[in-house]
Order: C-alpha cells, then sequence, then structure tokens
C-alpha cells in the first residue's frame, strides 16, 4: 500500500490509481479515495493541486497533432517533477514567490501545454476509454429524477431494501442509486460492482437494471449483475424465473427500454451471459455450477431403472430450468438404470453419456447431447 501523505502533487498526479479515479471514476478507486481523504482531511489541498494540474493536461489533450510523440511513463514522470522542482523557488530575498498556490499550478499546467512535451498518446488512451464507455457515473447524471445512493465500503455484502419491495445484496466496493419512489410505470436501478437481486413481482412496472452499457429487464425474479473495474464487461446470472438483456443504446432513453432491442437475449434459471462493451457483443451460456430450480435437492430422487433416456432428459430439464437437445429417434432405444443423488448436473451429464456411449457439450445456455444410438 502506497504512503500517499508522503507524496508531492506531481507524484500523486501519474499514480495510477489516482488518474483511474479522476480520469475515469472508477468505481475501486473512486471509494478508495473518498475514504483516504476522509481519513487525511489536512491532504485536501494536496489532491487539488494534482487534480488540477491532471485534468487540465487531459482535457487538453484530446487531438492528437503531428508533432506530437508518445513518450513512456518514466518520461512523464520526470517531466512532472522537473517542473515542480522548478515552480519550488528556493527562499531568497531578490526572488519574488508566488504568494497564491493556484496561480502556481496553473501556470505549472500552461508551461507544460505549450511544451508540448506530456504528449497526446500518453492520455489518449484513457481520454478514448472515458467518452466511449458508459459508466455508472454519465448514467446516474443522465437520470430523470433525483438519486438515492447506497455504497457499500465493508468487508461483507450489505442488504439494501428497495421502495418496491425489492431487496438487493450489494457485494464490497460496490454501489447502487434509484430513487427513493419508483416514478411512473418503471422501476430504475443503477449498479457499479456487483450485487445480487431479488424482484418483487408488479407486471405492470418493468424493472431495469443499468450496469455500464447493458441493460437488464425482468418483471420478478433473482438475478446477479456484476461490472467489472475496466468497464468493458458486464455479468448477468439468473437463479429464478426469465430475464431479458441488451445492449444500452444511447440515441435515447425509449430506444433503451425496448425488448425487442437488436442483439436483445431472454435468460432462464442457470443461464448467464456476458456482455462485450467494444463491440456490444452478448455471449450466453450455462452457469458453471448449476442448481437445482425445481425442488430443494435432498427432496429429488434420481432413480433409474431401465428408464427411457427421454424420461432421464425430461426430469433434469425440469429439476435445472436448463434445456437439454438430442435426437430421439436415434437415442429411441437408450435407456437408463442408475441412482443419481447430489452431484452437480455436470457430472451427472457425464456418468449418463459414459454409461449410454455419447457426449455433450453446453452451446448458447443450453446442453446438446450427441449419440450414435444404442443396441438392444
Amino acid at each position: 500500500m502506497q504512503d500517499y501523505r508522503n507524496f508531492g502533487p506531481e507524484q500523486l498526479a501519474i499514480d495510477v490509481s489516482f488518474r483511474r479515479w479522476q480520469l475515469l471514476n472508477e468505481p475501486a478507486d473512486r471509494v478508495f479515495w473518498e475514504d483516504w481523504l476522509m481519513q487525511n482531511p489536512d491532504k485536501k489541498d494536496l489532491v487539488e493541486k494534482a487534480a488540477y494540474l491532471l485534468i487540465a493536461l487531459s482535457n487538453h489533450y484530446t487531438q492528437p497533432s503531428n508533432q506530437e510523440q508518445a513518450i513512456s511513463e518514466r518520461e512523464i514522470a520526470a517531466e512532472i517533477h522537473r517542473l515542480h522542482q522548478s515552480l519550488d523557488v528556493p527562499d531568497n530575498p531578490s526572488v519574488k514567490r508566488f504568494t497564491y498556490p493556484w496561480l502556481r499550478y496553473s501556470i505549472a499546467a500552461g508551461l507544460l501545454l505549450m511544451l508540448g512535451f506530456f504528449g497526446w498518446y500518453a492520455f489518449q488512451s484513457l481520454v478514448e476509454h472515458r467518452s466511449r464507455t458508459i459508466t455508472y457515473q454519465r448514467l446516474t447524471t443522465q437520470a430523470a429524477t433525483p438519486l438515492l445512493e447506497v455504497a457499500n465500503t465493508t468487508d461483507k455484502p450489505k442488504l439494501v431494501n428497495l421502495p418496491d419491495a425489492s431487496s438487493i445484496l450489494l457485494y464490497p466496493h460496490s454501489r447502487i442509486s434509484y430513487a427513493r419512489k419508483f416514478p411512473g410505470s418503471k422501476r430504475e436501478v443503477y449498479l457499479a460492482g456487483k450485487a445480487f437481486f431479488e424482484v418483487a413481482k408488479d407486471p405492470s412496472r418493468p424493472f431495469y437494471v443499468y450496469a455500464d452499457g447493458l441493460v437488464t429487464k425482468v418483471l420478478g425474479t433473482s438475478f446477479t449483475v456484476q461490472t467489472f473495474d475496466n468497464h468493458e464487461q458486464v455479468k448477468v446470472v439468473v437463479k429464478t424465473g426469465r430475464v431479458t438483456v441488451f445492449a444500452r443504446h444511447p440515441a435515447s432513453r425509449q430506444q433503451q427500454q425496448e425488448d425487442n432491442s437488436e442483439g436483445a437475449l431472454v435468460l432462464t434459471p442457470n443461464q448467464q451471459v456476458l456482455f462485450s462493451a467494444p463491440d456490444t457483443r452478448l455471449t450466453k451460456s450455462v452457469v458453471e455450477h448449476p442448481s437445482v430450480v425445481e425442488w430443494p435437492i435432498e427432496q429429488l430422487r434420481f432413480n433409474f431403472k431401465r428408464t427411457p433416456i427421454a424420461a432421464v432428459f425430461a426430469q433434469l430439464e425440469k429439476a435445472y430450468g436448463i434445456r437439454i437437445l438430442y435426437d430421439q429417434e436415434v437415442m429411441q432405444n437408450c435407456y437408463l438404470t442408475a441412482t443419481l443423488t447430489d452431484e452437480p448436473l455436470f457430472e451427472k451429464l457425464d456418468l449418463i453419456c459414459n454409461t449410454i456411449d455419447a457426449r455433450y457439450e453446453q452451446i448458447d445456455g443450453q446442453v446438446i447431447i450427441y449419440s450414435k444410438g444404442c443396441n438392444l
């Protein structure tokens, strides 16, 4: 852990975590620096000076120039340090020092801009990333109604009760924003981090979760949504019910909330989707460890005695809520004699396929069985 109390403005300006906070408003870094400032209120001036220099430079270098060249992080750090040192003139009656710190750091930023030494390429990736990603901060500032924010700065999940009787289990280093009272015909929440939702059923008012560039719509169900620090991926995992997910369209709020948005996917229990922001790609799959959704596992009895394979697959489909596809005609002579207990679903499938000389794979949130048939 860095001892930021001993940092100078120029050191702070080039710190990776500080830059992510100031330029990208990364949730984890934001929480860290807000907590750090609460614990170190005497360092507010230090943070303001470093931020002033950093943001001034970042805002300036938004267009490339033929004269600008990419430079290394080490060169950036050296130049900021050199400039800062040159501004700290030694006490000397013949030398007039700057009376106002803001003036001194304004001149520092100006000198760097005129020299062009800092280079557009040093910040271009951060600036471009900030402009193309749909972050939590941008979403909440665009909300039509005032929002209440809850942040979990602890190391344990935190329960949040919503005004519609829905609940959220907010994971550490995550935050959620929502209206004190859901207005109109929609229930909308905004997430940064990870949260498990249990949504109260209300068919007349769909429930929307905005997480970076992904929109999740439900009427009443339970599911998990997780964003990642780089804002390039969002993950949704369904526990019960049905969930619709689609990429957020920046054109209009109405377009954001259309179920038939291009590329929308419907998820059912034990399915998940991974959203890739750079290419707005949605990849659906079965969760790593499917759980029983129909009954408690201890009440299930997977006892098969020369049971037709169609009946075996039907029971597994009902128990886990995952569709199993196979060629019924090819496998009409396949039977299973086995007792399966509380093994995970994929272990059950391994045992079944080994017994009947078949194989399986999961594609697009479904299980596909491949077989050449069974001899009588």
